[in-house]
């Protein structure tokens, strides 16, 4: 048996490029920023920045081009993909991305300024199936890929949830 699931909470480092190819599909791309701060034996604060390249596709691509914007925090879940090319000089160049199949925003949404109209707390889950839970009125359902056997022992609970 094996895994591919990475879970992200961070920061997008640029408004995602949006490229439409054959029969209207959509890709997105953007880098994601997660920090991690730490005391080293000096007592000073250190943070480590790591980048990691966010593809979504389809549906979710295009939500992403209407909702995500540079500074943006939000929550991915997708599976980690490797590919290579070979550059103008003939060198093989290799690129890590994470293919993500769910995205979080973790923002209030911005309204008017005078609105008397409560929020939804700022969490808005879309998946690459095109659905926006927080207009459902019902908890988040977890995405699974069609075909995907559920993982024993592998069920997602509230507990389970990172905030």
């Amino acid at each position: 048996m094996s895994i591919n699931k990475v879970i992200l909470v961070g920061n997008v480092g640029k408004d995602p490029t949006i490229r439409y190819f054959d029969k209207g599909v959509a890709k997105a791309s953007f880098p994601l920023a997660t920090s991690e701060t730490y005391t080293n034996q000096q007592g000073e604060t250190i943070t480590s920045t790591e980048w990691h390249n966010i593809v979504l596709w389809r549906a979710l691509a295009e939500v992403a081009e209407k909702t995500v914007k540079k500074g943006s925090q939000i929550y991915i879940v997708g599976k980690i993909k490797t590919r290579s090319y070979v550059d103008k000089d003939g060198i093989n160049k290799y690129i890590t991305e994470i293919l993500a199949d769910t995205l979080l925003l973790l923002e209030k949404k911005q309204g008017p300024v005078n609105s008397s109209v409560p929020t939804d707390h700022g969490k808005n889950e879309i998946n690459d199936k095109g659905t926006d839970s927080s207009l459902l009125n019902e908890p988040p359902i977890a995405y699974q890929t069609p075909g995907e056997k559920e993982v024993p022992g592998m069920s997602q609970n509230e507990d389970d949830l990172p905030f």
